[in-house]
């Protein structure tokens, strides 16, 4: 097994063997990764970013959620990528009424993979919005310049792209499980 399997891999078992536990309460959801969007890119970049994962998020009281999440898809080479890891929201807005509608925003530190940076593990910590209802939501996470030129070498082949806006559709676990 490659070594960038491990770590999301180990992370979806956790989520997956701890969920009925007290200590794990919370929302758990199904992910499908879905587009991006490249910035003034001059390449032919993929843009459906299609995978799968899981996120957790933790009950909280205060106005700040800790979430986890795995997941793997395809990068902007066609090729799979994976990544793990937790994040830190701060709830924006949130309501009962409109079948519990929320805004949060917040930051997602995560370990992942990509053939393009080695298939190395190699951290990473970026900007994240979360906006849905109790049973569905979507993701959007942007990747500045800098960051996609520290883990890849996208600045060679592409000088003129300037950052990547990723998508993420969410669907609570209890939705699609009896």
């Amino acid at each position: 097994m490659k070594k960038g399997f491990s770590i999301p891999l180990a992370t979806m078992a956790l989520l997956i063997a701890l969920s009925p536990s007290l200590a794990w309460a919370g929302k758990s959801h199904a992910v499908v990764n879905g587009r991006s969007y490249h910035f003034n890119a001059s390449y032919d970049w993929n843009e459906n970013n299609y995978g799968f994962g899981l996120e957790h998020e933790f009950e909280q009281k205060s106005p700040w959620k800790k979430v986890v999440m795995a997941n793997g898809f395809r990068d902007s080479n066609h090729n799979m990528s994976w990544m793990a890891g937790a994040g830190l929201h701060r709830r924006v807005f949130e309501t009962e009424k409109l079948d519990g509608f929320y805004v949060y925003a917040g930051i997602n530190a995560f370990v992942m993979t990509r053939e393009d940076a080695g298939s190395d593990p190699f951290p990473g910590v970026l900007p994240s919005i979360s906006i849905g209802t109790d049973t569905v939501g979507m993701n959007l996470t942007y990747l500045p310049k800098q960051a996609i030129e520290s883990a890849t070498n996208s600045n060679v082949v592409d000088p003129t792209l300037s950052g990547v806006l990723f998508l993420q559709f969410k669907i609570r676990l209890e939705q699609l499980l009896p």
